[in-house]
C-alpha cells in the first residue's frame, strides 16, 4: 500500500451527526457487552479462570467498551485506553470477551481510518498489535501448565495439541489484528481520494468557468475593435463632409444642405455602432493586425470554399438589397463563416449545404442549413457559438442553433436593421 505522501493531508474531523452516530453506537455496544456478560455468567463459561466479583466485572466490560463513543473524535487516546482495559480485563479474568474484542478492533481500525498524525497511527497501531501478541505469549506461558492432563485425550490430527492451540490462536489474532489495520488504512485512503476528486471537480468547474469568461471577454474585445474601425470610418466622412459644407456654405447653399444632409445620416449611423459598443470591455490586445474586416459581399467565397471541400453548397439571396452597417454586414459574414466551418468540422456524412441571406421589412435573416449528422452532442460553451451568440446579442438580434426536425443541422440569425437602412413599413 502506497503511503509516500500520506503526511501531506490531514483528514477533516466528523461531522456533529457521525459524532451523534458513535454516541449512539458505543452505548448500545455498552448495552450488548453486560448482556453478553450476563449470558457469560449464566452459562459459567470462565474460560480466563475464576472471576473478580461481580461490580468488578461490570467495571472492566465497560471500561473497554464505552470508549468506543470517542473512536473518531479522539482515536488514539481511544485506542490507548481500550488496549489497557482489554489487557487489565484479562489479566483479572472478566469472563466477557467478545464485544470487548470488537471494541478493540473498532479502536484500532478508527485511529487507521481517522488518526490525523499519520505517522504516530501507524506506529501506535503496531505498537498495541505487538503489545497484544506478547500478552498472548505470557498467557500461553502461564497457563500451560494449568491444562488438564485429559484436555486433549480426543485429539487425532498430526500436529501435537498444544502447539496446535497456540498456532490457531496466533493464526485467529495474527487474522483479526491484520483486518483492523489494513481495513483502517483503506477507509483513510478511500477518504484522501475522494478529497483529492473533489479538489480536482472544483478545480475543473472553475478552469471551465475561466474559460468560458475568457472566451467571452476574448469574442467582445474583437467585436469592439471592429466597431471601432466601423466608427472611426463614420466620423472620419462626417469630418470630410463637414469641412466641405463649410467651403461652399457661402458660395453653394443647395450643395452646403446637401453635405449637411450627409452629416445627419452620418451621424445617426455613428450614434447607433457606438450605442452597440457600450458594455463591451476593450481590454489589452497584444495580438499582430489581422486583414481588414470582412462583409457580407464576401459570403460567396466562404461557400465557393465549401464546394471545394466537396460539398453541394448553394447560396439564395432573398428580398431587396439594402446597405447594411458594415458591424452588421461583418456580423452576418462571421455567422456564416462559423456555420459552415462547424458544418465541415462536425457534421458527419454531410453532403448539402444551404446558405440563405433574406432581406425583410425591419432585419436580415442568415440561415444556414446541411444534411450531415453531428458527431457529438452540442457544446453551448464552445468558442464558436459563444462568438455567434455575442455577436448577434451585441446588435440586438436573435440566435437559434439546433438539429432540424428532418435531420442535418441550421444555424439561424436575425439581425434589426436601422431605420434608414430598412424599408419603411
Amino acid at each position: 500500500m502506497n503511503t509516500v505522501t500520506d503526511d501531506d493531508w490531514r483528514r477533516p474531523g466528523p461531522s456533529p451527526e457521525q459524532r451523534r452516530l458513535d454516541v449512539y453506537v458505543g452505548l448500545a455496544t455498552v448495552v450488548l457487552a453486560l448482556v453478553s456478560l450476563t449470558l457469560a455468567r449464566s452459562t459459567g463459561a470462565f474460560l480466563l479462570g475464576p472471576p473478580p466479583s461481580g461490580p468488578e466485572q461490570v467495571f472492566w466490560t465497560v471500561a473497554v467498551t464505552l470508549p468506543v463513543i470517542w473512536r473518531r473524535r479522539f482515536p488514539a487516546a481511544t485506542l490507548l485506553v481500550v488496549s489497557v482495559a482489554f489487557v487489565a480485563a484479562q489479566a483479572r479474568s472478566a469472563p466477557e470477551s467478545q464485544l470487548s474484542s470488537w471494541a478493540l478492533f473498532a479502536a484500532l481500525y478508527s485511529l487507521g481510518a481517522w488518526g490525523p498524525d499519520r505517522r504516530l497511527a501507524r506506529r501506535l497501531r503496531i505498537g498495541v498489535i505487538a503489545t497484544m501478541f506478547a500478552w498472548l505469549g505470557i498467557y500461553y506461558a502461564v497457563t500451560i501448565d494449568r491444562i488438564p492432563a485429559d484436555a486433549f485425550d480426543r485429539a487425532v490430527g498430526p500436529v501435537p495439541p498444544v502447539l496446535a492451540a497456540i498456532v490457531n490462536g496466533v493464526l485467529v489474532n495474527g487474522l483479526f489484528f491484520g483486518f483492523a489495520y489494513f481495513f483502517g488504512e483503506t477507509a483513510w485512503l478511500a477518504a484522501r481520494r475522494q478529497h483529492e476528486v473533489q479538489a480536482r471537480a472544483e478545480e475543473l468547474r472553475r478552469s471551465q468557468a475561466e474559460v468560458r469568461e475568457h472566451a467571452v471577454v476574448g469574442e467582445r474585445v474583437r467585436i469592439a475593435r471592429e466597431l471601432h474601425d466601423v466608427v472611426a470610418h463614420h466620423v472620419s466622412v462626417m469630418g470630410v463632409q463637414a469641412s466641405a459644407a463649410r467651403r461652399v456654405l457661402d458660395k453653394d447653399p443647395a450643395k452646403a444642405r446637401t453635405a449637411l444632409g450627409a452629416i445627419e445620416e452620418t451621424a445617426r449611423t455613428a450614434v447607433d455602432e457606438l450605442r452597440r459598443m457600450l458594455g463591451l470591455l476593450r481590454a489589452r490586445d497584444d495580438r499582430p493586425d489581422e486583414p481588414g474586416p470582412a462583409a457580407i459581399d464576401q459570403v460567396t467565397a466562404v461557400v465557393d470554399r465549401a464546394r471545394e471541400a466537396g460539398l453541394r453548397a448553394t447560396l439564395g439571396v432573398y428580398g431587396d438589397r439594402v446597405p447594411l452597417p458594415e458591424s452588421v454586414s461583418q456580423a452576418v459574414y462571421r455567422v456564416v463563416q462559423e456555420a459552415v466551418t462547424n458544418a465541415l468540422k462536425h457534421a458527419a456524412g454531410a453532403t448539402a449545404l444551404d446558405v440563405r441571406i433574406r432581406y425583410l421589412a425591419h432585419e436580415v435573416e442568415v440561415d444556414v442549413t446541411d444534411d450531415g449528422r453531428a458527431t457529438r452532442p452540442a457544446n453551448a460553451d464552445g468558442l464558436g457559438l459563444v462568438g455567434m451568440r455575442e455577436r448577434v446579442a451585441t446588435h440586438g438580434g436573435a440566435l437559434e442553433v439546433g438539429p432540424r426536425a428532418g435531420g442535418g443541422w441550421r444555424v439561424r440569425a436575425r439581425f434589426p436593421l436601422p431605420v434608414a437602412a430598412g424599408r419603411p413599413a
